[in-house]
């Protein structure tokens, strides 16, 4: 998906509701992050949507996201997904972003306390063609940042076998469903 076809099922959903099928019909379904069930089903994901159309209310709602993520327990709210469908279409843009948002890490303190995974409806890995089918790994139906609190990080890869293994594994996934078995999980028939 570069974008949310209108054939796409997920197209006549809200923001927050086409994520959280990306979440369950992808990423869990298609297991790409071992992680995400348990979380997913205690409800332990926080969703916020972003009406933010520039980078500097982003910024805002990011840093508030951030600050609330680090005074949460994390019984509560385990990570924060901050979909922003208004702001950072283009992935250029989206990428050049996430240098300030490392950035808003370090000046918060929090650099090592919560790391920003990213997701974009166009992602592409560097050094990979546009058309290569694992850039789906992580592509989303909107632009997002996902804020992790480091500790469950390390402590869900302490518990997992082989947690280097799992990119290569997505990989396989990818390459192995191709784009006519990631197309059919969001087409309508």
């Amino acid at each position: 998906m570069t974008a949310i076809d209108p054939r796409c099922d997920l197209a006549a959903l809200p923001a927050t509701a086409a994520m959280q099928a990306w979440l369950e019909r992808a990423v869990i379904g298609l297991n790409l992050c071992p992680f995400a069930k348990a979380v997913h089903a205690t409800g332990r994901i926080r969703w916020v949507e972003s009406t933010a159309t520039d980078e500097e209310t982003l910024l805002a709602d990011l840093v508030a996201e951030l600050h609330r993520l680090a005074r949460s327990e994390a019984a509560r709210i385990e990570t924060t997904v901050l979909m922003h469908p208004q702001a950072l279409a283009d992935f250029e843009a989206y990428n050049q972003f996430l240098a300030i948002a490392d950035a808003a890490l370090v000046h918060l303190g929090l650099e090592g306390t919560i790391q920003v995974a990213s997701f974009h409806p166009q992602y592409r890995f560097e050094g990979s063609a546009a058309g290569d089918v694992t850039n789906c790994t992580n592509r989303a139906p909107y632009p997002a940042l996902h804020l992790l609190r480091e500790a469950s990080v390390d402590a869900a890869v302490a518990a997992f076998p082989d947690a280097a293994s799992i990119y290569r594994r997505n990989l396989r996934t990818m390459r192995r469903l191709d784009w006519e078995g990631w197309l059919a999980l969001w087409i309508r028939r």
